[in-house]
């Protein structure tokens, strides 16, 4: 299966929450089955390939760039804006388009969002679709971003840890916080090119240039590295860091797909893995010649046989 044909939303718009202006979309058949996809990141926003996973005769597709980020307000914005903020723009989003319960689709981060969101408030979802798993514990953290990924890719983690001094390479998460939050703007374009080039070249098995350009492009990359480091240093502001493995019980009836890249170096394997562990009831697909990007081919194949199993369900 291939990603469905490019088309326009009929409706965008923005809500407000305190100081963010919170961007949404909707395209495909007003009167079809709701779905919300929820980007990665946190700080990726939306995009117009994100629409193409869902059969558009049949889907109502709504799409909502999270707060700081993609065609929200203010850019980069990280007051009042945690992982429960996010669940509450994303239920109030529901509400306010009249929808009664929809269809989740969240890959990477929006894996994340996605769970937290389901066990928040779980009549509202009718299915599950989720991809590249991340739980945002500090082992997932500290193999992406302090040594782990590094053997994989060593000339892009040359790159990585290139605008860090070396005594503060101990603690690359903390360096790159204090210049994207502290320093000059100079340096926090300089680090959040930096932070956001590394995980666009090693987010496919084979390198895609186009996606590292555009991870390596001003405004997509400071309002990642902005975000994604607010959020990790802060844990997810999650209570503890199994706190969505140990509330798996609250959402283990919801049917629900799980895709993961075998060679997932981003987000590894052994997430999804431990996971599926406590959650056996949920379909677990491998994608055994795939990385962790959505749009690899086979990827894009599992998902887009996901949601159109989906059509089927109430």
């Amino acid at each position: 299966m291939t990603l469905f044909p490019k088309i326009n939303p009929y409706d965008m718009g923005y809500f407000e929450q305190g100081e963010h202006r919170i961007y949404y979309e909707q395209s495909g058949n007003p009167q079809g089955k709701p779905v919300i996809f929820l980007h990665g990141g946190p700080g990726g926003g939306g995009d117009e390939n994100a629409r193409r996973f869902f059969d558009p005769l049949h889907y109502r597709i709504i799409i909502m760039d999270q707060r700081g980020c993609g065609r929200s307000e203010p850019l980069g914005c990280i007051s009042n804006n945690t992982t429960w903020d996010l669940v509450e723009d994303t239920h109030l989003l529901k509400e306010f388009l009249g929808i009664d319960a929809w269809v989740v689709f969240g890959g990477s981060w929006g894996s994340t969002l996605a769970m937290a969101y389901a066990q928040t408030y779980p009549s509202e979802i009718t299915a599950l679709i989720l991809r590249g798993i991340f739980m945002l514990r500090d082992k997932e953290i500290q193999w992406f971003y302090q040594k782990g990924a590094s053997f994989i890719y060593p000339e892009e983690w040359q790159r990585y840890i290139s605008i860090i001094s070396e005594n503060k390479r101990t603690d690359l998460l903390g360096a790159y916080h204090q210049m994207l939050h502290f320093g000059t703007h100079e340096e926090k374009l300089t680090a959040a090119k930096a932070w956001s080039r590394w995980e666009g070249a090693t987010s496919c098995l084979n390198q895609n240039h186009d996606l590292i350009a555009h991870f390596s492009e001003d405004k997509f990359a400071l309002a990642l590295a902005l975000i994604e480091t607010h959020y990790f240093k802060n844990k997810g502001f999650f209570s503890k860091e199994t706190q969505l493995l140990d509330n798996v019980g609250k959402i283990r009836h919801i049917t629900t797909v799980i895709v993961q890249g075998r060679y997932d170096i981003v987000c590894p394997i052994q997430t999804a893995y431990e996971l599926h562990r406590v959650w056996p009831e949920a379909n677990f697909i491998v994608a055994k010649n795939s990385g962790h990007s959505a749009f690899e081919d086979e990827i894009t194949d599992y998902l887009v046989r996901a949601t159109n199993q989906f059509l089927n369900k109430d």
